[in-house]
């Protein structure tokens, strides 16, 4: 059976869903001894980088889930997991969903402290941790028994796994959090047919270039990981998987791997746009795959300069400088990127357009009543799709008061054009409304900055009201090597609309350190919006 019967079959399915592609893929017995996933961690007796095949895959995934199942981990059981590599994070995804459990993944940057308090919401039946989140939560108190150190080889007879759950389209399958930018993280669930729903669309489609042999930089506890790891199982695609995101770590791999393409969030690619790409083996990438976050476009021109691509001319296939960007705009909750937007050296439309949407989803601009806005008026963004998660693990409130009308809103301030692209201009809770119809969008003034001044990496604006006036603080991050002295201020003012540049109250240079990230690499705008009001500025 060829790889492209074995997608048609997947796509067909209806049974096929983000809870079976293993054990779908072992029972059609067809392309299992050909190596398709590597991680960056020893597995069992596979050394680190070591390439396994679907076989071996399906045996540490088996020999794991005897093992929870003889801790008595039972179907619709929920486990959080907190581990601090891909390997650990994707094989116990495998092994609970064989069981029928419900794996709640949590993101190994999490602070200790917010970690039991979330652990503890989950009302979880037991908690899997590697050998140095076992000792932060020894002796904590979150509800569940901690489960054998994650970090110790499988031991168990794979052959004692019970037979695979059988599983439902509306089953949950994983739980997975938000960025907790603006506070405790918020677990979402997702379902067996709504984890897969985009991976079925794909397979419906033709495959992209530099999508055959893939680096994964995301975040390995994140929904997209799930997602980008079946598409791989359901495509017969290489992939490899990080479990750091840093520039340094991505363009290592990049080097040492030779992929052709690279998926990825907004915070790797500003990270990876500040290193001489010119001067790294980057020639391998044709494709940059971003979710998440939309890009901005000064890392985005970074990124398509380097590597290269193959094009068809008259002159028949040719390889061209330059890769291909794919642009979106996604979240936790709305399970894979709604939108999408292709970048080349070639192409022109950026101010933070993020495409149009996937054909399988319906959107709206909505306005403050949950009514319909015309092209061209900015409202909240609202989304239907069979991506959508099915809301937040015990949280009704949460999970109702983010519907109206049948869309989930995503808390995004969007607009659209005559055309049917959208562009994206801040998050909802960051935008600051100026009075006169007019309002400072941070995102946006970002953007306008990166664009205008070449020597400036990445820079977070933050917007408040104080004493009855809007002023705006500028954390900027300089190319290396730039003038210590140089009057930044000035030129982030040049760079912005009249109206904003007024509200500037200090614009000041800041290491990475003094900018606080959520676990998945977000600034945490709410927490430098406190710390500014409290100090009257960036000192």
């Amino acid at each position: 059976m060829s790889a492209k019967t074995i997608r048609a079959q997947l796509a067909s399915d209806p049974a096929v869903g983000a809870g079976n592609v293993l054990t779908t893929l072992m029972a059609l017995d067809t392309g299992l001894d050909v190596p398709l996933i590597t991680f960056d961690s020893a597995i069992d007796t596979h050394r680190a980088g070591e390439a396994l095949t679907v076989r071996q895959l399906d045996r540490a995934v088996r020999a794991r889930a005897a093992a929870l199942h003889a801790e008595g981990i039972r179907p619709r059981d929920p486990v959080a997991v907190w581990a601090g590599t891909a390997a650990d994070h994707v094989l116990s995804f495998l092994a609970l969903a064989r069981l029928g459990a419900i794996p709640a993944l949590v993101n190994p940057r999490l602070d200790p402290d917010k970690a039991v308090i979330y652990i503890g919401r989950l009302r979880a039946a037991a908690v899997l941790a590697d050998t140095e989140r076992h000792a932060l939560l020894t002796g904590r108190d979150t509800g569940a028994p901690l489960l054998p150190d994650l970090s110790a080889p499988a031991t168990h007879d794979p052959a004692d796994a019970p037979e695979p759950y059988r599983h439902w389209a509306d089953d949950p399958v994983a739980i997975t959090h938000s960025s907790g930018t603006t506070g405790l993280p918020k677990a979402v669930v997702h379902s067996h047919a709504s984890l897969y729903a985009a991976v079925r669309h794909r397979l419906s489609l033709p495959r992209p270039q530099g999508s055959e042999r893939m680096l994964s930089v995301l975040p390995a506890p994140h929904a997209a990981t799930l997602i980008a790891v079946n598409l791989a199982l359901s495509t017969h695609a290489e992939i490899s998987l990080l479990s750091s995101q840093t520039g340094d770590a991505v363009l290592e791999a990049i080097e040492s791997w030779q992929p052709r393409g690279v998926i990825g969030f907004a915070t790797t690619w500003a990270d990876l746009a500040r290193h001489d790409l010119g001067a790294r083996r980057t020639g391998s990438v044709a494709l940059w795959w971003n979710t998440g976050d939309c890009a901005h476009e000064a890392h985005i021109r970074r990124l398509i300069a380097a590597g290269s691509r193959q094009s068809v001319t008259r002159q028949g296939r040719v390889t061209l400088p330059g890769s291909v960007f794919v642009d979106g705009l996604g979240s936790t909750e709305m399970g894979h990127s709604h939108f999408f937007i292709t970048h080349t050296p070639d192409t022109e439309r950026y101010g933070r357009c993020v495409g149009r949407p996937h054909a399988f989803v319906d959107c709206a601009v909505l306005g403050p009543d949950g009514e319909e806005l015309p092209a061209g008026q900015v409202g909240e963004l609202g989304t239907r799709s069979p991506t959508l998660a099915l809301g937040y693990w015990n949280d009704s409130v949460t999970t109702y008061r983010t519907r109206v009308r049948g869309y989930f809103l995503t808390g995004d301030l969007v607009y659209r054009d005559e055309e049917g692209y959208y562009y994206h201009l801040d998050r909802a809770v960051d935008a600051v409304d100026l009075g006169g119809g007019r309002r400072l969008y941070t995102a946006v003034s970002e953007e306008a900055v990166l664009a205008a001044c070449p020597d400036i990496l990445d820079c977070t604006f933050v917007a408040l009201r104080e004493d009855g006036r809007v002023v705006t603080d500028v954390l900027v991050q300089p190319r290396d090597g730039a003038d210590p002295g140089r009057d930044w201020a000035k030129e982030v003012a040049a760079a912005l609309p009249p109206e904003v540049a007024a509200t500037l109250r200090e614009v000041t240079t800041a290491a990475d350190g003094r900018i606080p990230l959520g676990p998945t690499g977000k600034v945490r705008k709410v927490l430098l919006r406190d710390r500014h009001s409290a100090q009257g500025g960036a000192r």
